[in-house]
């Protein structure tokens, strides 16, 4: 599956086809569920270039999320010139930058996607805390958009409209993941100094961050509730798509609500214990929209089906 995957993505050379099988490895060990959702529900062609997308996305955040706010500072520098160079050039000395390299040379629009996450960067590594909604939206157009765009531009339609509003939807999607993702790594973010959920919506709930108590489930609550009129808000987003991408957007959005059902269920015990959607629930998730993909694609004919 792997090398004809590498084949269809026009990916032939031996040393590039070791280097995405190295970010193939590193993606299924940060992000298992979703790679296996990526290898079931997309084409082929494009699962080598969504792993070196989400593999860069990661080795970034990993880079500037270390150390003093001045050392995450000069991380990001360091590795913004890296990363420039090598689309510059088409090579680096990393396997992680040539990967991404020949995927903006097979996708062009992944470049624009790679400057305007890198900008985000800037406000990565400059926050401290959320003081309210209108902060963490405007964090999440910066940066949490940004990141998300360098694997979803992939999967955008060519038509300037289409894209328009499938970004529009990828806006509200990430809103509701980066909510989820607040609450869901509550303990990590407190002991990091770096907690995100809103200042406001903790002093109104009068909550403690670190101890489980009736305020504190009140406020997850009133978060997950926000997340969740995102979620509903992004649910036409698999319409955006073309048909052999369909399967694996409504396993993405289907995934976030099987972790908005798991940080409810939490509730106030997020202080002490991080959580996560149901393994056989997310399994079974993707065992249907395999199923489906396989019904739809034999009423496809196979030219449409991009394998």
């Amino acid at each position: 599956m792997w090398k004809r995957a590498l084949d269809r993505a026009g990916v032939r050379e031996p040393r590039l086809r070791r280097d995405y099988t190295e970010q193939r490895r590193a993606v299924r060990r940060f992000a298992t569920a979703e790679y296996a959702a990526a290898r079931i529900l997309l084409p082929a062609a494009l699962l080598p270039h969504v792993v070196a997308a989400v593999a860069f996305m990661h080795d970034t955040d990993d880079r500037i999320d270390r150390g003093t706010p001045d050392e995450r500072v000069a991380a990001l520098t360091e590795w913004d010139g890296l990363v420039r160079k090598a689309l510059a050039e088409g090579d680096s000395a990393l396997p992680v930058l040539r990967c991404l390299a020949r995927t903006a040379e097979r996708h062009p629009d992944v470049r624009a996607h790679v400057d305007e996450f890198l900008r985000g960067c800037e406000r990565e590594v400059a926050w401290r805390t959320i003081a309210d909604d209108e902060e963490l939206r405007q964090y999440v157009r910066e940066y949490s958009l940004p990141a998300l765009m360098l694997t979803a531009c992939l999967l955008a339609a060519g038509d300037a409209a289409a894209r328009a509003a499938f970004t529009e939807g990828c806006h509200l999607l990430i809103r509701a993941m980066q909510r989820i993702d607040f609450l869901e790594d509550l303990p990590e973010d407190v002991r990091a100094g770096r907690p995100g959920v809103p200042a406001d919506a903790v002093a109104r709930h009068g909550a403690d961050l670190t101890r489980p108590g009736p305020a504190l489930g009140r406020l997850v609550e009133e978060q997950a509730d926000r997340a969740a009129a995102d979620l509903t808000a992004a649910a036409p987003l698999p319409t955006l798509v073309v048909p052999p991408y369909r399967p694996f957007v409504r396993a993405l959005v289907g995934v976030q609500r099987l972790r908005l059902d798991a940080v409810r269920r939490a509730g106030a015990s997020l202080a002490t214990r991080t959580s996560g959607p149901s393994a056989p629930a997310a399994a079974l998730l993707l065992l249907r929209e395999a199923a489906r993909r396989v019904r739809d694609s034999a009423g496809r004919p196979a030219a449409a089906c991009g394998r």
